[in-house]
């Protein structure tokens, strides 16, 4: 991809020499339906002018376009010679004028991995959809531009659909004499242009605003997604959290949502969660819930919700200038997502999942050997890929909470507002922002910034109690330890909460204090004289972002007394300590297992007891000694079907026990219940066994040689639809056959046949902890094949393919030997290919780690 793989170099000197004035775009998009006319990819005709002016007339240039053949250029009103000019990704310019039109005549192809203009067809019904997605550069594979942040333009675009389709893109549109015509947009980068086009199934609503001056803001609203999935979509409720993020940003950005119209559109085969086009918002058609979900998933598509609406502020009307700076749209919308979100919605409870669930992707994140500070290096676009990580959006939330506790809300708000308003429609970098940030606060933010945003890896903060002879605090202080590869200690604002049990039985708390700890040690003097308690929490109500750890008292509290904590917040709090700790190998797998087992089922939060499940059972298939492995899975199968059992009738903890049962099923009778509840010779109250659950049993059932292919191919004609067929393909890989292992292989790395969902699904059902056997043989093919993969597949599908396919399940020092093996043999790979590759090996060292503890504890 070396043409395609755009520098920073490159892409400065590109924005000192050009300017945009506008682009034109029209696309004929008849083509989708009907034959595709022969062999070779489905195209589309791509017709784009382009207005630009250059500082230097006489220079050169280029223009991007990755497309299979290019018709016809025109600059400045002289045909240039395709065959000259097009070398597949990019448009030579040379001998510019002042001012300079540029017209673009190309046959571009159709996606089938979620990269420029992907087109769908539904097996249910035949109908086909399609949408775009470019971030961080795939509008080049749609029509010819400059495809950078800063070279921001306004666009107008025209789309030919078929007949009885409906075209939507950033700006209002309207179909005349059989074109549908958009209006012109505000200017934005190429990244977050967008149309889609198909039958979709639209649903509309308004929302209206007058704000204090007496001006009046009108917001047309829609919402669309497959026809098959329109008897699923809640609408309602995607508008009622849209109108309620509205009023939120409106009432804290004082900046009226700047871009006119606001469609949301829930797309089949999406790669990501979402994405802030202006005005023409994507989701993943995941988000549409086919069957019953808990809480936790509501509030989880709300967030997705207000995240990307947080980017029509921070990163559509404010871009960063290169891809160095990503955190200024991402882990704003991300702390925004959350922020919002407990202040507007239902779910005033996200500051807990923001807790237990985003800053545990955080956290390791922050200790792959691919760990950046917040602020990049960001040297070319495959590194802008594989930037958007948990740094950029969790760690950088994190920060970001903890800058309003440093900086005080106010002036953090007021920082926003003014940085609006200063950089409408352009583009900044990191000083822009600290710079209104001074303004409001009145505090150094340099120092702050050099911390936080310019160092990378997550410090850790243990509490040291001493006690005076009256059993009362002599002394507390907050021990600050970083990693030897990171040695940066930063100044934190956090919370030491002092807990202990009361004579209900229940752990409370029963002092706090708010300090600033900066160094090796810090002294909390306002808790001398407190009496002894039975648990310090550091970072309580996490206001900071760190790694909490316990002295050896609190450690003991929690292993008799978790389940006793009220406070909800402090128990996701302590959770994801644990966690930590299990996956540093300070705390046995065994140990940490053993404490979901006991304490679960007295969990309130259902988000947090979904992430304790996933946690539990990640613990016994990677950190767990391989000699206990069996009696690990064998506990967690049993603890599983007395929560399932214990779970109020109907309720969503009972959902969560059911899958996580389905999950860890490893017994004939497990299999033999699960088969029951499908055939509806068992029931349990209260549980349905909806569509979605029936898959869930499934996929374990396949695992095990239970349900044969004879049997998911029955399952799929009841359920005859896209996400069906998703289902079939991952439960038919999940089976224990050589055969099948081999075919799955054939079908993801030596093909390109499938779609990247059809690619995901395969690869999720591939790898199964109780196949490590017959998974053996594809660690050595791995190591062969990736480097090829890489260079002949899209970036999409070759992440997909090297870090899902990664021997993680071969956990033994001969797979981690093979792994350096191939770093060492290839130093002069692509760098962005050796980061996951590296992580991989990082993640693997890490469980043999845990194992090892495991081991130790006896």
């Amino acid at each position: 991809m070396p043409g395609e793989n755009l520098t920073r170099d490159e892409a400065r000197e590109r924005a000192a020499l050009l300017s945009v004035d506008g682009y034109e775009v029209s696309l004929d998009l008849r083509s989708a339906v009907g034959d595709s006319g022969g062999e070779g990819p489905r195209t589309f005709r791509s017709v784009t002018t382009v207005r630009f002016r250059c500082a230097e007339p006489g220079a050169s240039s280029f223009a991007d376009l990755i497309a299979p053949a290019v018709t016809a250029v025109s600059l400045n009103g002289r045909d240039l010679d395709p065959g000259q000019v097009f070398d597949g990704s990019r448009l030579l310019l040379e001998d510019l004028a002042a001012e300079n039109e540029l017209v673009v005549d190309a046959r571009c192809a159709y996606s089938r991995t979620g990269e420029g203009l992907h087109r769908f067809v539904d097996p249910e019904d035949g109908e086909v959809y399609l949408y775009t997605q470019y971030e961080p550069a795939d509008a080049r594979r749609v029509f010819a531009n400059f495809e950078q942040p800063d070279l921001k333009a306004p666009y107008r675009f025209e789309v030919r659909a078929p007949e009885g389709w409906t075209v939507w893109s950033n700006g209002a549109g309207e179909l005349t004499d059989g074109v549908w015509r958009f209006a012109e947009t505000k200017p934005i980068s190429t990244y977050i242009t967008c149309v889609v086009a198909g039958p979709y199934h639209y649903v509309t609503d308004t929302y209206e605003r007058v704000f204090e001056d007496g001006t009046r803001l009108e917001v047309p609203l829609g919402a669309m997604c497959r026809k098959g999935l329109a008897p699923h979509f809640d609408a309602d409720d995607v508008f009622l959290v849209t109108k309620q993020g509205l009023d939120f940003f409106h009432d804290h950005f004082d900046y009226p949502y700047p871009f006119g119209k606001y469609d949301q559109a829930f797309v089949p085969e999406y790669n990501l969660g979402a994405m802030e086009n202006p005005g023409m918002v994507t989701f993943r058609e995941e988000f549409i819930f086919r069957g019953k979900v808990t809480r936790a998933s509501y509030e989880g598509r709300a967030n997705v919700v207000l995240h990307e609406m947080a980017h029509m502020w921070f990163g559509d009307l404010v871009t960063m200038e290169w891809w160095d700076d990503l955190w200024l749209k991402e882990s704003f919308a991300d702390f925004m997502g959350a922020f919002s979100l407990v202040g507007a919605t239902r779910f005033t409870d996200g500051w807990i999942t923001f807790a237990n669930r985003r800053k545990a992707w955080a956290y390791r994140a922050d200790q792959l050997p691919s760990t950046h500070p917040i602020t990049a290096d960001i040297r070319d676009l495959q590194d802008a890929k594989l930037n958007f990580d948990g740094i950029t959006y969790a760690k950088g939330a994190s920060v970001l909470k903890q800058l309003v506790a440093y900086v005080g809300q106010d002036a953090f708000l007021e920082g926003a507002r003014r940085y609006f308003k200063r950089h409408a429609y352009g583009n900044t970098r990191l000083g822009d922002l600290l710079s209104v940030l001074e303004e409001t606060s009145g505090r150094d933010m340099g120092a702050w910034a050099r911390s936080w945003l310019q160092t990378a890896g997550v410090n850790s903060l243990t509490p040291q109690v001493l006690l005076s002879a009256d059993g009362r605090i002599d002394e507390l202080a907050v021990v600050q330890e970083a990693a030897e590869s990171h040695p940066e200690l930063r100044p934190h604002r956090v919370a030491v909460g002092l807990y202990r049990r009361t004579e209900a039985g229940t752990l409370e708390r029963y002092a706090r204090a708010e300090t600033d700890v900066d160094g090796a040690r810090t002294v909390v003097a306002e808790l001398a004289g407190a009496d002894a308690p039975e648990l310090v929490l550091v970072n309580d109500d996490d206001l900071t972002y760190c790694k909490t750890r316990f002295d050896e008292t609190s450690l003991a509290t929690l292993r008799e007394h978790l389940g006793e904590l009220t406070d909800p917040l402090a128990r996701a709090l302590c959770w994801s300590a644990l966690w930590n700790m299990t996956r540093d190998a300070l705390l046995p797998a065994r140990e940490f297992t053993e404490l979901v087992l006991r304490f679960a089922g007295r969990e309130t939060d259902i988000g947090v007891l979904q992430m304790l499940h996933a946690w539990a059972e990640s613990a016994a298939v990677h950190y767990t000694a391989p000699e206990r492995r069996k009696q690990a899975g064998r506990r967690l199968a049993e603890g599983a079907s007395a929560g399932l059992r214990a779970a109020e009738a109907g309720s969503e903890h009972q959902l969560a026990w059911a899958r996580f049962f389905a999950r860890t099923a490893d017994a004939p009778a497990d299999f033999e219940l699960l088969a029951s509840l499908l055939d509806g010779t068992v029931t349990l109250p209260g549980l349905e066994v909806d569509q979605e659950l029936r898959w869930a049993f499934l996929e374990p059932l396949a695992a095990r040689g239970v349900a044969d292919e004879k049997r998911l191919d029955e399952e799929l004609a009841r359920d005859d639809t896209a996400s069906g067929k998703r289902h079939h393909v991952r439960c038919l890989a999940a089976r224990p056959s050589a055969a099948v292992k081999a075919q799955c292989w054939a079908r993801v790395v030596e093909s390109d046949a499938l779609s990247n969902a059809l690619v995901e699904a395969t690869i999720s059902g591939f790898a199964q902890p109780s196949q490590r056997e017959l998974l053996a043989p594809y660690a050595e093919k791995y190591f062969a094949a990736i480097e090829r993969v890489w260079s002949e597949r899209s970036i999409q599908i070759g992440m997909d393919v090297v870090r899902g396919l990664f021997p993680s399940l071969e956990d033994s020092p001969a797979t981690l030997d093979a792994t350096d093996a191939w770093l060492a043999s290839h130093e002069d790979t692509a760098p962005a290919l050796r980061r996951l590759v590296l992580e991989a090996r990082d993640d693997l060292a890490r469980a043999l780690r845990g194992q090892a503890c495991d081991t130790a504890a006896g």
